[in-house]
């Protein structure tokens, strides 16, 4: 709670206290519409300038790149608040109150919209651009991309069939959402993938990978270094990405221990913990996988991997050294690279974390309250006391989510479809572990098991895409996040005054509280004030 204090109105959210009258600092809401309006201006008065080199094709291509915003902004809006007001075009400035003060669209309306939009815009795009200069700008990929993830989240249950938005309408007696499934959005959704896949893959785009010396994908360099690595030195697996990169800032020094500089208060729980895989490509719940969370190794872990952050001698492939607690041994390579442990080697500072309550970076609130910090993302070469920030490109969409979303919309459609497991595993082969399937070399699975595959495909966005922004839009477009966010937290015992008693599982003393009414975000209470046609989004009225 003591982050509350720095301006964190986020913690309050989780703990559940906020309403409409909150403010919510991305300001979508007020905000994006400014763009889109932007957007039409333009289009509206765009046009060649031949002597200033301002060619009909550039003119024709930025009209694109203009529609491709609006779509995208549109689409931010309708993904955080369901319905909106919807009047695409340029609206006068000086209409009357009832040009102005408009209430919301039907939300699959505006997926329509969007949907069509985007495939327009993406006719008038090239996939990439040869002039690394133009990176960032929009492409028919990128159109594809929203796209795609746009049609998988609209045809998922919070908004395809959903009982609780029952009798929910506008000031004009339409209903805002459809609670009647259709199973048709899912097809629909897994075309937009396939279609998306197709066109990238055509285009050069591809899962970045990075080899070891006898030529085998390493899993380790592959999965940390996707975070990274420029489009221009050889990333194809971006989709879209900010050109200039991202705020690492605040990322790197809240990921970073206390005793080396940071703020220590970036880090995830032990669910996630749990949810990465073991080596041999089992869940940690399988009395097969080999897991054990008693104990500490008796020797090294070592793999065919270029990868030193696990040494304390910079040895490659030496992942975890003995003594480790045997809870983070033998683990798949993708939770090495994203989770910081106690007593993990930590290359930055030449030293292993210390969590324990009251080593270098444990105690108080600028320590991971979990017993964990974030390693991916964090570049290893980064070192806070020196201020060496070093550039990531700030992705939004990438190939890995592309081909996860086309096999659970595949799944959902069409169970026992070949493209499921051959789309799950291309993840499963760059992350180093084995794949499913009926091989000798492979973890048998009933393909045509709707329901296991789903948990299947589930849990390997769980792992392939943590900490990237999409966890919580997957939890709610699934309607989990009522049922997952408000389990018991838990941890490392992080107050434990005794080595053997930090490594402990134990429930926080944190709870998160998510109503029902959260699933959507509220429409801002200074917005109703303003505009009587508009109608509060589902329960925030009752607080359920």
């Amino acid at each position: 709670t003591a982050w509350t204090t720095f301006d964190w109105t986020v913690l309050h959210m989780v703990a559940g206290n906020w309403s409409p009258a909150t403010e919510w600092k991305m300001y979508y809401w007020s905000e994006l519409p400014k763009y889109i309006r932007s957007a039409y201006i333009f289009l509206d008065h765009v046009k060649p300038l031949p002597q200033d080199g301002v060619t009909a094709s550039e003119v024709a291509l930025m009209k694109n790149e203009a529609r491709f915003m609006i779509a995208y902004y549109y689409w931010l809006l309708i993904e955080t608040y369901g319905p909106i007001p919807f009047s695409p075009g340029l609206v006068d400035a000086g209409a009357s109150n009832e040009g102005l003060l408009i209430g919301q669209t039907p939300f699959y309306t505006i997926v329509d919209w969007i949907d069509k939009e985007l495939t327009e815009a993406a006719k008038g795009l090239p996939a990439y651009y040869t002039n690394n200069n133009k990176f960032g700008r929009a492409t028919s990929v990128m159109c594809h991309a929203v796209r795609a993830r746009m049609l998988l989240f609209a045809a998922s249950d919070l908004v395809n069939g959903n009982p609780d938005y029952a009798g929910h309408v506008n000031k004009k007696g339409e209903a805002l959402f459809s609670t009647q499934h259709d199973p048709s959005k899912w097809t629909k959704a897994a075309e937009a993938c396939r279609e998306l896949i197709e066109l990238a893959e055509g285009n050069g785009y591809r899962l970045y990978t990075e080899l070891t010396a006898d030529g085998k994908i390493d899993p380790f360099l592959s999965y940390q270094n996707m975070m990274f690595t420029r489009w221009t030195d050889g990333n194809k697996e971006i989709l879209f990405a900010r050109p200039g990169g991202c705020n690492i800032w605040d990322y790197e020094k809240h990921a970073t221990p206390r005793g080396s500089g940071g703020n220590g208060g970036l880090g995830v729980s032990q669910s996630l913990v749990d949810a990465f895989f073991m080596k041999n490509g089992l869940p940690i719940d399988d009395s097969a996988s080999g897991y054990s969370d008693v104990g500490y190794s008796t020797a090294s872990d070592r793999r065919n991997t270029e990868w030193i952050e696990g040494s304390p001698t910079e040895t490659p492939g030496e992942i975890t050294t003995a003594g480790t607690y045997n809870m983070y041994c033998n683990r798949e390579a993708r939770f090495y690279v994203t989770v910081l442990y106690n007593d993990a080697w930590f290359r930055e500072s030449n030293r292993r974390t210390e969590f324990h309550n009251p080593d270098m970076d444990g105690g108080g609130y600028n320590s991971p309250q979990a017993g964990y910090l974030l390693r991916k993302k964090v570049h290893p070469d980064h070192n806070e006391l020196n201020d060496n920030y070093i550039y990531r490109p700030g992705i939004l969409y990438r190939l890995g989510e592309a081909y996860l979303n086309y096999a659970e919309a595949l799944n959902e459609c069409d169970p026992g479809n070949a493209d499921i497991l051959v789309y799950l595993n291309k993840i499963r082969e760059r992350a180093g572990i084995p794949t499913y399937g009926s091989g000798p070399d492979q973890i048998a699975v009933d393909a045509s098991d709707q329901i296991a595959m789903r948990k299947l495909i589930r849990m390997e966005r769980r792992v392939e895409l943590c900490v990237e922004g999409v966890r919580y839009n997957d939890l709610r477009r699934w309607k989990e996040a009522g049922n997952v966010l408000n389990e018991p937290v838990y941890g490392m015992n992080v107050n434990a005054t005794t080595r053997d008693g930090y490594f402990r599982r134990t429930q926080l003393d944190y709870k998160h509280v998510y109503r029902k009414a959260f699933y959507f975000m509220p429409v801002p209470s200074w917005e109703m004030d303003k505009n009587p046609n508009l109608v509060q989004n589902p329960y925030w009225s009752t607080q359920e």
